[in-house]
């Protein structure tokens, strides 16, 4: 079954194989990361580069926006600094005293933080999960990562089937969870659900046991990148890694 978050293909980005494409992740994330704070126009000129991958993904901007949104608690973290941290204050709106440096920290993580996820959910939407996982494997990542994070994609959707389940059944028994006395309810059903989540790992645990279960996920057989596809995936690293020297140089 297709992942939600996957679009179809065809597109150049869809084509490439997911190792490469999770390495070229990687080093983006890397060049974004080491850019200094204050070169606004490099961290606009990655923003441009993830954008133009999302149009060749076939990801509409708007669709990029709304996923975004994961990056939340980042966000909230950052809009606290310019009040909390210390050091020369400026003063915005005639009315705010706010901590210069704060500022540049709240902006540095705000800049950071959505170029990675931009970049990651452009990575996703062109790539199945399953394919990603083997591009793991491909990389050498360790394999127990790659087996919890197997399993907790595989089964992520059955525990998400079971809750909502138990949803319908307290709403045809009357409960209405927009009330605070209903608190109790929903705290015996997130109680109830980690019970039914802990036994059918068990169940499906000693399933696996005994069918011959030694620890690993079989290893995807993937044929090598030719190294014109490496090329093609570099690209938007080096072009990242090259708005970073030049703000490192002109700083």
């Amino acid at each position: 079954m297709r992942h939600p978050l996957t679009l179809r293909g065809p597109s150049p980005l869809h084509s490439l194989r997911p190792h490469t494409k999770v390495a070229g992740l990687l080093l983006f994330v890397l060049a974004v990361v080491s850019t200094p704070r204050e070169a606004v126009w490099a961290h606009m000129a990655c923003g441009a580069l993830v954008a133009g991958l999302a149009l060749v993904a076939g990801l509409p901007l708007r669709t990029l926006a709304r996923r975004l949104v994961v990056e939340l608690p980042f966000l909230l973290f950052a809009a606290v600094l310019p009040f909390v941290a210390r050091g020369e204050r400026v003063e915005v709106l005639g009315i705010l005293h706010l901590s210069s440096d704060g500022l540049w920290s709240a902006w540095g993580i705000l800049a950071k933080a959505t170029l990675g996820v931009a970049a990651g959910v452009v990575t996703v939407a062109a790539t199945p999960v399953a394919d990603l996982l083997h591009g793991l494997q491909r990389l050498h990542v360790p394999v127990v990562l790659t087996t919890i994070a197997a399993f907790m994609l595989r089964y992520l959707e059955v525990v998400r089937g079971e809750l909502q389940r138990m949803q319908v059944a307290r709403l045809s028994r009357g409960d209405d969870p927009r009330w605070i006395g209903q608190a109790r309810a929903l705290s015996a059903t997130v109680g109830a659900l980690f019970v039914r989540t802990f036994e059918r790992g068990e169940r499906v645990h000693q399933a696996m046991l005994a069918r011959g279960w030694d620890g690993a996920m079989p290893t995807a057989t993937t044929t090598p990148a030719p190294v014109t596809e490496w090329l093609r995936v570099l690209v938007v690293p080096a072009v990242a890694a090259a708005l970073s020297a030049m703000a490192w140089t002109l700083r």
